[in-house]
């Protein structure tokens, strides 16, 4: 059960899309995260600054690196509606995102993704070196903000348990459909 109410998508939706629009984003649907954000015009613009650098990213690591990162951070977390709107990508895509054909790179993004969720003291120098085999300081910079939000989206949907989006149901893992369901 959601800690904090959902606002109105007719009250939620337009501040979101305002906010969106200001950080030269497109407007985008009032999900459960989003419509609880809402409800704070501050935090709201704050967790939506991901969208900005979920581009940068996307711009140099690609969309399937990207969503393997991001998906990475989400399960580590177990965070319910972020790992499940990756499955979605994943599967939307072709992949199965329960077993992941991950080469050098991507592998390493995963690692990196799942060590900053759980205990970002401690990237080994073996890591960041692989990473730093492929990446510029920019963008390790830009892809370390960028999983530090996605941290943070996760934190605020489990701490203040969002409900899951209906449209993600079918994409969330089995064990978490039986959990939310059974």
């Amino acid at each position: 059960m959601t800690r904090i109410d959902l606002l109105p998508e007719d009250i939620a939706g337009p501040l979101m899309n305002a906010t969106l629009e200001r950080l030269g984003t497109e407007p985008g649907s009032a999900t459960h995260m989003k419509r609880i954000l809402a409800h704070s015009p501050v935090a709201l613009q704050a967790l939506l600054e991901w969208y900005p650098l979920h581009h940068a990213v996307e711009a140099f690591l690609g969309r399937r690196a990207t969503t393997i990162f991001t998906h990475a951070i989400s399960a580590q977390t177990d965070c319910l509606i972020c790992s499940s709107f990756f499955r979605r990508w994943l599967i939307e895509a072709g992949e199965d995102p329960d077993n992941l054909a991950l080469d050098e790179r991507e592998a390493a993004l995963a690692s990196f993704g799942r060590q900053l969720a759980a205990d970002s003291n401690n990237v080994d120098e073996g890591l960041y070196a692989r990473l730093a085999s492929f990446l510029s300081p920019t963008e390790i910079v830009e892809l370390t903000a960028f999983g530090a939000l996605m941290l943070a989206t996760n934190v605020f949907n489990n701490a203040l348990r969002v409900p899951l989006d209906p449209y993600l149901e079918p994409f969330q893992r089995p064990e978490s459909a039986e959990a939310t369901n059974g």
